[in-house]
């Protein structure tokens, strides 16, 4: 029995990371339910975590995108770098799919900003002639559901998100809630791919 269940984690894993690479499905949690519904499975039992999902989706890029994905990375990273350096005042940075390296042809670049106003970033981005939508997402900070402002820009190689947050807040962030970097570690990131 146990046997089967880690198999059938694995192939709800395997599909949830087929329709992240392929179809552009986001939400990892979006992504499980429907594996697991398509596959006959019950939504809410033996689903694989996150860490699951991405490894499958690491491998899912070595197998069917080896020589486009890491080129495409480069680019979506690339671009993150130019827009956290024209963001610098709002200390921008990267999470997400383009940082940890699982970016396909859908993903989104993740920004992070802490500002003390979120007028502060519309009136930068207003400034700068920077078109944008507005949107919200819902988070986690120091363990309360928070819906966090989000500016949707569209950028050369993807969408851009910019999810605002108070200036405080990354320090109020559990360090190992996700995974962020910097400007000057991005720039690292993509001086090592050269």
């Amino acid at each position: 029995m146990r046997d089967t269940t880690k198999n059938l984690r694995r192939l709800i894993a395997q599909h949830a990371a087929r329709l992240i690479a392929e179809e552009g499905l986001a939400d990892y949690a979006k992504a499980k339910r429907k594996a697991a519904r398509q596959l006959g499975c019950a939504e809410d039992h033996n689903l694989p975590g996150n860490a699951e999902i991405e490894q499958e989706l690491r491998l899912h890029h070595e197998i069917f995108n080896s020589e486009s994905q890491p080129q495409r990375l480069r680019l979506l990273r690339d671009e993150a770098l130019r827009a956290m350096q024209l963001l610098e005042r709002f200390n921008p940075h990267l999470a997400g799919a383009v940082l940890d390296g699982t970016a396909g042809r859908y993903a989104e670049t993740d920004i992070h900003l802490f500002a003390d106003s979120l007028k502060d970033v519309e009136l930068f981005l207003l400034n700068q002639h920077i078109p944008y939508a507005s949107d919200e997402k819902v988070g986690r900070i120091a363990g309360e559901k928070q819906r966090l402002p989000v500016f949707l820009l569209d950028g050369a190689h993807g969408a851009i998100r910019l999810t605002i947050f108070e200036t405080d807040a990354l320090r109020a962030l559990p360090k190992n809630a996700q995974l962020r970097a910097d400007a000057a570690e991005v720039a690292a990131m993509l001086e090592q791919t050269r």
